[in-house]
């Protein structure tokens, strides 16, 4: 009888001091305003761009017919697609190769005991606060052939003017080295945050043990940096992947489409061609390119920080 007696005190006690949450079913509705924003300006356009893929609309009459798989079709036949894809991927990973590469040398300087290296670090960022678009023609205006400072500061030297512009081999590399500029101040400040959360205990037991810096850099620096690669290369992959702004403002795509990425192509499909159903088809192919790139990517470097 006792027994049963102290069992009830103690399930009362318990019910006394439980905490008690309230019901996540109450709450459903805190997350319709972003859930609705998601549907509207994501879920949607994609479905109705998904649907116009399989049309021959042309972006402006009321009336279009259902074509099935002829846009699909024509994006593997046409030939300027795989110029196309091969301008885009490497401005996905010619641009993540690169912006990783000097971000990461910029914070390793950077993260050292240096005077001014606040300003260093500022002037680095500042092309990140600037619109893309305007980026474009800034260095439209460097490499323009009449009056441009590159022809300026050629002639400075004795040497003739050049059209770097016009040269289709050297557009897509120019691209590349200005987005590159403009974005290499976001993945050193990655590798900055992520240097200064490594204990400066694990540099001092590898010195004792006689390991030289570059041993150092191999063994700690870099293994520690994982989440920092990953973070920068998935969103350096996206974003050279879907590059748009500087290519418009500063070739157009050109000379013919030498320099066009899909992004471009797709805008000059609708706008200048008035071909939606194909621009529509491109916008498909173009979101399948970056949703297989970023996740393989990911996946990849998830792996390594496991491994490291």
């Amino acid at each position: 009888m006792s027994q049963i007696i102290t069992e009830k005190k103690l399930s009362s006690a318990k019910k006394q001091y439980q905490v008690k949450f309230p019901k996540t079913s109450s709450l459903w509705w805190m997350y319709l305003p972003a859930l609705i924003l998601v549907i509207v300006f994501m879920i949607y356009p994609f479905l109705k761009g998904v649907s116009i893929s399989f049309s021959n609309w042309n972006g402006f009459s009321q009336g279009y017919q259902w074509v099935g798989l002829e846009q699909y079709k024509r994006l593997l036949t046409d030939s300027d697609t795989w110029l196309i894809l091969k301008n885009t991927l490497l401005y996905g990973l010619g641009s993540t190769i690169l912006q990783n590469a000097v971000g990461l040398l910029y914070a390793l300087l950077l993260n050292q005991s240096l005077k001014m290296k606040a300003i260093t670090r500022t002037i680095v960022y500042l092309p990140v606060i600037i619109s893309p678009l305007i980026m474009g023609y800034i260095w439209y205006f460097f490499f323009s052939f009449d009056g441009g400072a590159l022809n300026d500061l050629l002639q400075v030297f004795g040497l003739g003017p050049i059209n770097a512009l016009a040269i289709p081999e050297a557009n897509p590399l120019i691209i590349v080295m200005i987005n590159t500029y403009q974005y290499v101040g976001i993945a050193m400040i990655v590798y900055l945050a992520g240097l200064q959360s490594i204990p400066k205990d694990y540099y001092e037991a590898a010195q004792i043990d006689g390991a030289s810096t570059f041993q150092q850099f191999r063994n700690i620096t870099l293994p520690l940096l994982m989440p920092a690669i990953t973070i920068n290369a998935v969103i350096n992959i996206i974003g050279g992947l879907k590059l748009f702004d500087v290519i418009f403002a500063l070739t157009g795509g050109g000379p013919g489409n030498a320099s066009q990425s899909m992004s471009t192509f797709m805008y000059n499909l609708y706008f200048r061609r008035q071909d939606a159903g194909y621009a529509a088809t491109q916008g498909i192919f173009m979101a399948f390119i970056i949703l297989i790139i970023s996740f393989a990517a990911l996946i990849y470097f998830k792996r390594k920080e496991i491994e490291a």
